[in-house]
């Protein structure tokens, strides 16, 4: 919900009051829009523009290499012909303007008699308008344009900034958009500002394919898929909508609509970059961001323009806008052939000889590894709602991340690799892929119980499992810094270990010892509901955590139940 606001009917002239504020050293602000300040020899201007809602369209690309100006209008709203009149003669340096902005009704009415009036005035102006969602119409002249635009944009404001006439530059225009497409998905819909209910909603479940960025939902609604999925629909259709005479190189753009996280696009275009290059196409300089977006919606869409040589150059030429960068790079920036990361390969050293009864051992720490992976993964989403009361939310997660890398490495070990070698690789391999607190304490907790048993034993006793087990918490202890009380894993660790160890003391089989060692676990880790976190994450809010057990203490409960009975068996 857009919730920063004044009076919501003056929301597109208060911000731009403020962007043209922040912006003030390059821009200048006219009646109507914006338009960078001039320097240099005099070029075709290129004055883009649409309604407000949208950042960075369409302000916010304006400046040396892309647009000399930008019409702004109300949110999601054309702007009228007198504003976009006013931009352009501004804008406009004795060469002649071009208006571009995506193909809706409104601003095809307002920029074509903006450029009626400039014609009689005796300045040639032409129209380019941007028709590159695939989604919106068969017939490419019934198209939307949606985050194509920037790419229209880009290819004319490189060509206006070569110093290349009117013609030149109209005529690029209309070849970069015949050469782009674009498709987008919306998984929720955007507020408009002092409004109590999105203009749309997704329903549950589901995203809208083929949306629109001024508030329109999507085509369709298809139901949601995992980003693999979703890269294989967005590049499969653009790809059956190529130019007749596409060639290999293309120059993507995966665009954020406004709440969709740029770590999410990075994930998805994880996926496009290679089913692209599957297809035979080269990525260049692709584009990952926020481009063109429609307030706070939810969503995607990705863009492909199909580059010939010229088109290329201008994809690839220099820029300087409040929002969008590019700059050529120095020749000896980065070594392609350079060797980064190599390490100094101690993982990938040999087993040492390890004796009969260790490499033994290393099968049953295998086995409770496979459940330690079982239990945390069933209880991942558990995990992490006990976390997020006081907490981020992340011990699910991060501990099924880390089980996860531990089981990997568990199934790769050569055969005969002794228990203490092997739990220091799982332990190392936890720690290194879990992060957080967790990921640091349980790798280094397993390294420290593998340590203890070593690999030379003849023989292992329970006994000797109740010293491993002791080095497991002090490990934590020293990492940690907690001690018993604290809220943390260590109030269902250390009464575990003292009770198996006394379980031991009594004579009972290492199994019957662990198993009532793991009700122990259990117990002590539900009695943490009524502790106050004193160290980690959750302190600051301690009273929000009374009543609640803490996640690390319930998830190393669960974790030696599920061994328990891989030892049973």
């Amino acid at each position: 919900m857009t919730t920063i606001f004044d009076n919501p009917d003056e929301f597109a002239e208060d911000q731009l009051e403020g962007f043209l504020d922040l912006y003030a050293d390059r821009l200048r602000g006219v009646p109507g829009g914006v338009v960078t300040l001039p320097s240099g020899e005099p070029q075709v201007a290129v004055v883009i523009g649409g309604g407000s809602g949208h950042y960075p369209a369409f302000a916010g690309t304006v400046g040396p290499g892309l647009a000399t100006g930008a019409v702004v209008g109300n949110i999601f709203t054309s702007p009228s012909a007198a504003q976009a009149y006013s931009v352009a003669k501004a804008a406009e340096q004795g060469r002649g303007v071009i208006f571009s902005f995506g193909n809706y009704a409104g601003d095809n009415m307002n920029f074509g008699i903006a450029a009626e009036r400039l014609r009689k005035e005796g300045i040639d102006a032409r129209i380019v308008v941007v028709t590159d969602d695939i989604a919106s119409a068969d017939e490419t002249e019934r198209r939307r344009g949606i985050a194509g635009d920037f790419s229209v944009f880009k290819a004319m404001g490189a060509a206006a900034a070569e110093g290349l006439d009117i013609d030149e530059v109209e005529r690029i225009g209309l070849a970069s958009n015949a050469a782009t497409r674009t498709l987008g998905v919306a998984f929720s819909g955007c507020t408009m500002p002092g409004a109590d209910s999105p203009l749309f909603s997704v329903p549950d479940g589901h995203l809208g394919l083929g949306l629109g960025i001024h508030g329109e939902p999507g085509i369709e609604d298809i139901p949601l898929m995992r980003a693999n999925e979703l890269a294989e629909l967005l590049v499969s259709r653009l790809l059956a909508a190529a130019p007749a005479d596409a060639g290999p190189r293309v120059a993507p753009i995966v665009n954020g609509l406004g709440t969709t996280k740029y770590e999410e696009l990075f994930l998805l275009w994880r996926h496009i970059a290679r089913l692209l290059r599957e297809a035979g196409y080269e990525p260049v300089e692709p584009e990952v961001g926020e481009l063109v977006t429609s307030l706070d919606m939810g969503g995607a869409s990705l863009t492909l323009q199909w580059l010939d040589g010229e088109l290329e150059r201008l994809w690839r030429a220099d820029a300087y806008t409040p929002a969008y960068r590019k700059q050529r790079a120095p020749i000896d920036a980065l070594d392609a052939d350079a060797v980064i990361g190599a390490g100094d390969g101690a993982e990938d050293a040999a087993a040492p000889e390890a004796s009969a009864a260790a490499a033994r051992l290393t099968g049953v720490a295998v086995d409770a590894i496979r459940a330690l992976h079982a239990v945390v993964e069933e209880k991942e989403d558990e995990l992490g709602r006990i976390d997020a009361v006081a907490g981020d939310g992340d011990h699910g997660r991060g501990m099924l991340k880390g089980a996860s890398a531990a089981l990997a490495v568990a199934d790769s070990l050569p055969e005969g690799a002794g228990v203490g070698w092997s739990l220091g690789r799982i332990g190392r391999s936890w720690a290194a892929n879990a992060g957080g607190t967790s990921g640091v304490l349980w790798g280094a907790a397993l390294e420290a119980l593998g340590a203890s048993l070593g690999d030379t034993a003849d023989e292992y006793t329970a006994a000797d499992l109740a010293d491993a087990i002791d080095a497991f918490c002090e490990s934590i202890v020293d990492l940690g810094r907690a001690s018993l009380g604290d809220k943390t894993l260590l109030d269902a660790a250390l009464p575990f270990a003292e009770a198996f160890r006394a379980g031991v003391g009594k004579g009972a089989s290492t199994a019957a010892a662990w198993r009532a060692a793991s009700t122990v676990a259990v117990d002590a880790a539900a009695a943490t509901a009524e502790l106050r976190p004193r160290v980690g994450r959750a302190r600051p809010l301690a009273e929000k955590s009374v009543g609640t057990p803490d996640a690390g203490a319930t998830s190393f409960g669960m974790i030696v139940t599920a061994v328990a009975d891989t030892l049973d068996r």
